[in-house]
C-alpha cells in the first residue's frame, strides 16, 4: 500500500501547507499540480525522491507541465490541466488520460475540490491550499494498493 497527498493552487499561501505537514511526512507521494510550486521548495529539498511539482498558468518557471507516474500497478496521469479546459468541461482530461493509459487523471486551476469517474478514468481535483485547511483549503490524499486507487478530499 502506497498513499499520495495531492495538493493544488496555493498561489503563495505555503503556511497553509505547515496544517498539514504530519500527513506530508508520512506519505509516499506529494504531487502539487501548480499555481505556487515554489511554495513547495522547502518540501522538495526536504523529499525530492517522493515530491512532484507541476507548473500552472501562474507560475513563471519551472516544474513539469505533465506527467505519467506508476504507482503499485496504477497509471496516474497528473498536470496542472489549463490546457485540457477543466473550467469548462473534464472530458478532455479524462479522453487524454485515457488515452495514455492511466487509470486515475489529477488536475487543479479551478480551485473547486472534486472526484468523479469519466469513462473508466478516476479524475481527482484537490482543489485548492490558497485557504487553511477547513476554512475553504482541502487537499486530496490517494491510497493506492492492489492496482486500486482510492481518492478522498480533506477538508470538506
Amino acid at each position: 500500500m502506497k498513499t499520495a497527498v495531492v495538493i493544488s493552487d496555493t498561489h503563495g499561501h505555503k503556511e497553509n501547507l505547515s496544517a498539514i505537514a504530519r500527513v506530508l511526512d508520512e506519505a509516499d507521494y506529494i504531487f502539487h499540480l501548480g499555481d505556487g510550486r515554489f511554495d513547495m521548495r522547502e518540501i522538495e529539498e526536504k523529499y525530492p525522491e517522493k515530491t512532484y511539482s507541476f507548473k500552472g498558468n501562474c507560475d513563471l518557471c519551472g516544474g513539469l507541465r505533465e506527467a505519467e507516474i506508476e504507482i503499485e500497478g496504477v497509471k496516474i496521469f497528473a498536470c496542472h490541466g489549463d490546457m485540457y479546459r477543466v473550467k469548462s468541461e473534464p472530458f478532455t482530461l479524462a479522453e487524454e488520460a485515457k488515452k495514455r493509459g492511466a487509470a486515475v487523471a489529477l488536475y487543479g486551476h479551478t480551485h473547486n475540490a472534486a472526484i468523479e469517474e469519466i469513462g473508466g478514468v478516476t479524475l481527482v481535483c484537490p482543489g485548492t491550499m490558497k485557504f487553511p485547511l477547513y476554512a475553504g483549503g482541502t487537499y486530496a490524499y490517494l491510497v493506492i494498493c492492489g492496482e486500486k486507487c482510492t481518492a478522498t478530499i480533506v477538508g470538506e
